[in-house]
């Protein structure tokens, strides 16, 4: 999945959205392959944070996969789909940490005990297992700012960015994740 800096417009990217809609299996590829760069800098950032072994390239087309394979694609424009492949990312994220977690509790060859140490993957697994069940949470409470969280943690994406996929502004974004970042603190705490 090359990208393709000729169809990076939002314009070009609506168009092929439209035709993915319409039964164009092709168009969705084109319009993935135009936002790929961006995705892959955003799953960077992601696995950087989470110091998780999963790799860059396998996060972005994974998410693709769980775009193409869902149902009915709902992207209508470039930052639709943005936000959708954040949160296709979080839930590979979450499937990969289930297994993990899985594989802990009998699925893996080694026997763990309440004092074994967990490495840095085990760890990540455990904290995105974690976040994803406080943004549920969140998400009952206050949609709008569960978005914010999965947009920046998940997506890597700055205020500016976020407040332009959301269609508000960088002052509505700020005040979103200040409210999200005291009630996921709050709910650790």
């Amino acid at each position: 999945m090359e990208s393709n800096p000729d169809t990076g417009s939002g314009a070009e990217i609506t168009h092929l959205l439209a035709c993915a809609r319409a039964g164009d299996a092709a168009a969705l590829s084109a319009a993935y392959s135009a936002i790929y760069d961006e995705l892959k800098r955003a799953a960077r950032q992601q696995l950087r944070r989470m110091r998780d072994d999963f790799q860059t390239t396998a996060l972005v087309h994974e998410a693709y996969l769980k775009l193409a394979g869902g149902a009915q694609l709902a992207a209508v424009d470039r930052n639709h789909l943005l936000a959708l492949s954040a949160r296709a990312m979080r839930q590979v994220l979450v499937d990969d940490a289930r297994t993990r977690k899985a594989d802990k509790r009998g699925g893996g060859d080694a026997p763990v005990t309440l004092t074994a140490r967990l490495e840095n993957g085990e760890r990540a697994a455990l904290e995105v297992l974690e976040l994803d069940e406080l943004l549920k949470r969140l998400h009952a409470l206050d949609e709008r700012a569960a978005q914010v969280v999965e947009l920046r943690y998940f997506g890597g994406y700055e205020e500016a960015e976020i407040a332009q996929m959301l269609g508000v502004t960088d002052r509505t974004v700020r005040r979103d994740w200040r409210k999200a970042r005291a009630f996921l603190l709050a709910e650790l705490g």
